[in-house]
């Protein structure tokens, strides 16, 4: 119950940042002539998570292109067709009720990170700035951005407090969650196992969270090449979807097109731009003011997985989402600026947010 009393602050800013947005999009979704409860339940890969819920995992692997369903992991489809057997409603309601409340844990996680770190102001402005993402409109849709931000927040905590074991189960649920379920994996064990080389001894609970951490990525990516009959099940099923690594040669090319060739390039995709890059600046600046090393290494490895990949441009920003660390740069300096210019830069940091959310569901043609 302290906790909750610390966190509620940090949890009523995050409620307000997104009711705000929410309301932009019930305010603006009718003139567009759109269904704002498909939009945000039961659309692009909504669609696809509430198949498998409902219909469960292909076992062939095909040859049509962004069209397998296992490219999708398992842990938010199984708590979705878990509780909708408990809950009235249907399966998309469940879905949009299972993010909504993955959210909440995901912002209490973050206000935990920022709070253990540099107090409570910081934890406060940490999660009203991840509420005010540019694409944070998503972490309340029936998409997997919240459930993996809850898991990867909780992880990275209870690495910072040193419970190893939780840190490691939670690593294992993000592993189940998301492809860069990869990316906790690497922070729980490389941090485990620093912390080994540092002691000089195999302290067991050190281990077994090196060992138990990349299980849940591991074991969704061995089942899929079970499956599928062939070793490299997963990783053709990516290559499907366009979604293989090629070293950033794709996003350099769509930042050269964007900012020298296309004389007017979409709104949306500008503000994909703008995102990567600040991403880039941020996470120098986390480098730069010496931030834990299990931060540094989950947001270092989601930043080379998202731009390191070949596939589709538009839905970076999203998947940079969970990379809340790199905001505890902004978090600080904040917390050191007037109270005048802290409600300045998170007012138009939510409006902003607002518009850009709405902007991506209602007029841009293509997934968030």
């Amino acid at each position: 119950m302290r906790a909750a009393h610390r966190a509620a602050p940090a949890l009523g800013a995050y409620l307000a940042v997104r009711g705000t947005s929410l309301l932009v999009l019930a305010v603006w979704a009718p003139r567009r002539h759109q269904d704002l409860w498909v939009n945000l339940a039961a659309q692009w890969d909504s669609d696809w998570y509430l198949g498998i819920a409902e219909h469960g995992y292909t076992d062939e692997l095909g040859t049509d292109l962004n069209a397998n369903n296992l490219a999708f992991f398992p842990l938010y489809p199984v708590l979705v067709k878990a509780v909708a057997v408990l809950t009235p409603g249907s399966r998309a309601s469940t879905g949009l009720g299972v993010a909504v409340a993955a959210s909440l844990v995901a912002a209490w996680g973050i206000f935990a990170v920022g709070d253990r770190l540099y107090g409570r102001r910081a934890g406060v402005l940490l999660t009203t700035l991840w509420a005010a993402f540019p694409v944070g409109v998503v972490q309340w849709m029936g998409y997997t951005e919240s459930l993996f931000t809850a898991c990867a927040a909780w992880s990275l905590y209870a690495v910072l407090s040193g419970r190893w074991l939780w840190a490691a189960a939670c690593a294992v649920l993000a592993g189940l969650t998301r492809p860069t379920g990869v990316a906790v994996a690497a922070a729980v064990t490389l941090t485990a196992l620093a912390h080994v080389v540092r002691r000089r001894e195999p302290h067991p609970r050190l281990l077994a969270a090196a060992l138990l951490a990349p299980l849940g990525w591991c074991g969704y990516v061995g089942w899929v090449g079970l499956r599928l009959g062939r070793w490299d099940g997963y990783f053709a099923v990516q290559r499907l979807w366009h979604n293989d690594l090629d070293g950033g040669l794709r996003t350099l090319h769509q930042l050269r097109w964007l900012l020298w060739s296309e004389p007017t390039p979409p709104l949306f995709l500008v503000m994909v731009t703008l995102t990567l890059i600040a991403s880039v600046v941020l996470f120098g600046l986390s480098v730069s003011d010496r931030q834990p090393l299990p931060l540094l290494v989950f947001t270092g490895v989601l930043l080379v997985i998202v731009l390191g990949s070949g596939g589709v441009y538009f839905p970076r920003a999203r998947f940079l989402l969970p990379a809340f660390p790199l905001l505890l740069p902004l978090a600080l300096h904040l917390s050191r600026a007037s109270a005048r210019h802290r409600a300045l830069a998170l007012a138009a940091a939510g409006l902003t947010s607002a518009y850009c959310g709405a902007y991506m569901l209602l007029v841009w043609p293509a997934a968030p």
